[in-house]
């Protein structure tokens, strides 16, 4: 999945490059290559399908010259992720009538790459003998308020029955669930079998499964794009999570922990970046701090930056927009970018 615009890395994050097509650690390779170099282990390259929006159709292909442009599935509008893994699973369906499929988000970091393989292979183990819907949960390392969580049944083992979902918590839930052991953060990367998924859509999401499967005999063909252009805007707006994981009986979860971290937001880029001793972040650029403690200062290549008596702020410069903003506010990045938006008339976009 890779039709997000990102905007709470902002100003970093554009409407015309958004956070999935950036190297944010200068390895030369963007958050998109590097999830496309991770799966393209497990999975044959032939058979990864990614879906995005239209606009960035180019850039995709540009970042992946590995794939052809049939394997880019584009949305004429955001409608969330439901309907995005609809249009993938009805694309498999016209090809195949088993298969076992892994959906991701593009934008995701993992340290171990060793263990998150390993944990996908034995996912895959569990989903081609049971008709379930599994999620990789993740080894709480904080009370995290930024990630959604699940809470397990009782059991031995990795592989546990979901009991609730939670969307972000506040902080002292966040600490609750910490605490007891019962709860793994949500990854948003899910395994199932194509036939589980179908009847999950056929039972919890009958509208939207009714939509795709008009399109049969179309899949595949010249005639898909526009089946999808006139139909995708009349799908519910709804995430795979509410409308599907959320609801459905036969949940599991994969426990695990494979250094994993939702790059969503500036906290969680912090989070995983080298600190200084008074814990800064420096990226890209050069910095100088005074009297200053557990920023994160992020500006194009060749520039210095002075710091002086900030504690806990963002400071992050790209093309024609700086932002200053409290690292514990980085939520209200997004009011910020629309009021921008009001304001300047999508210029600053």
């Amino acid at each position: 999945m890779a039709g997000g615009v990102g905007s709470r890395f902002w100003p970093f994050s554009r409407n015309d490059r958004p956070k999935q097509f950036l190297d944010f650690f200068g390895t030369g390779r963007s958050l998109l290559q590097l999830t496309f170099d991770r799966f393209s282990q497990v999975v044959p390259v032939k058979n990864i399908l990614v879906v995005t929006n239209h606009i960035y159709k180019d850039l995709i292909l540009e970042q992946l010259p590995e794939i052809s442009p049939d394997q880019v599935l584009l949305e004429p509008h955001r409608r969330n992720t439901a309907p995005c893994v609809a249009y993938a699973v009805s694309r498999i369906k016209a090809l195949t009538d088993k298969a076992n499929i892994i959906v991701a988000p593009s934008d995701h970091l993992i340290v171990k790459e060793g263990a998150f393989l390993d944990t996908l292979r034995e996912g895959l183990e569990f989903i081609e003998r049971n008709n379930v819907l599994l999620t990789l949960g993740i080894q709480p390392s904080r009370p995290e308020t930024g990630y959604g969580y699940i809470q397990v049944a009782e059991g031995d083992g990795a592989l546990r029955k979901v009991k609730t979902f939670t969307e972000k918590p506040n902080a002292e839930l966040a600490q609750v669930f910490f605490e007891t052991g019962e709860f793994y953060w949500n990854s948003g990367i899910f395994l199932w079998n194509l036939q589980a998924i179908d009847e999950a859509y056929r039972t919890l999401l009958p509208e939207m499964a009714h939509k795709f499967e008009e399109g049969r005999g179309k899949w595949n063909t010249p005639d898909e794009q526009k089946f999808v252009d006139e139909m995708y805007p009349a799908c519910q707006n709804i995430s795979i999570d509410y409308g599907i994981m959320e609801k459905a009986s036969n949940v599991y979860v994969l426990c695990s922990d494979f250094g994993w971290t939702d790059l969503g937001t500036w906290g969680s880029l912090y989070e995983m970046s080298e600190k200084d001793e008074q814990r800064n972040v420096t990226l890209k650029c050069q910095a100088v701090y005074y009297d200053s403690e557990n920023n994160v200062v992020a500006l194009p290549e060749g520039k210095l930056v002075v710091v002086q008596g900030l504690d806990d702020y963002i400071v992050a410069e790209s093309d024609n927009v700086l932002l200053i903003c409290k690292k514990s506010d980085e939520q209200r990045i997004r009011q910020f970018v629309n009021d921008v938006n009001v304001m300047f008339e999508g210029e600053y976009n």
